[in-house]
């Protein structure tokens, strides 16, 4: 007879004391790297598309006004409305509302504040030449239209 015998209850189990370690590193990875909306749109947006477009340096110096009918007709009737960080202004307020974005950047940088325009494709020229002019007034130099890629077929 042998001295040795051999063992045959080896045992298949995963170990998972570690499993609740990697579920919360990875909720907390999705936590910090993902971007919520920062607005809701109150109108409607059918962006026009263009054939040559350029990409920004750096977007924390760009406020974004939205320009189309508003979605609650009911409410705010169904001419173009302007609407600036959720809420509908009107072309005199537009001054105040660069100011006030002015005040959240520092001071080097509030010369150098960029507004995109983000207007619907069917608005006519007039509400946009009344926001240029506005614009011009409260020394926001730096205008850009927000378009789409034009997909060649």
């Amino acid at each position: 007879m042998s001295k040795f015998k051999k063992k045959t209850g080896t045992s298949q189990d995963i170990p998972t004391s570690a499993l609740p370690d990697i579920i919360f590193m990875l909720l907390f990875f999705f936590m910090v790297t993902t971007v919520l909306r920062e607005t809701d749109l109150l109108v409607e947006q059918k962006i026009p598309a263009a054939t040559q477009l350029q990409k920004l340096e750096k977007k924390s110096l760009v406020s974004y006004l939205y320009i189309g009918k508003p979605k609650n007709a009911a409410l705010y009737g169904t001419e173009p409305r302007i609407q600036a960080n959720d809420a509908i202004i009107s072309v005199d307020d537009i001054f105040r509302w660069v100011t006030e974005e002015k005040d959240k950047l520092s001071e080097i940088e509030r010369d150098q504040i960029t507004i995109s325009l983000k207007v619907d494709q069917e608005v006519k020229m007039g509400p946009i030449t009344d926001v240029q002019m506005e614009l011009r007034e409260a020394n926001a130099r730096k205008v850009l239209y927000a378009s789409i890629k034009k997909v060649d077929l």
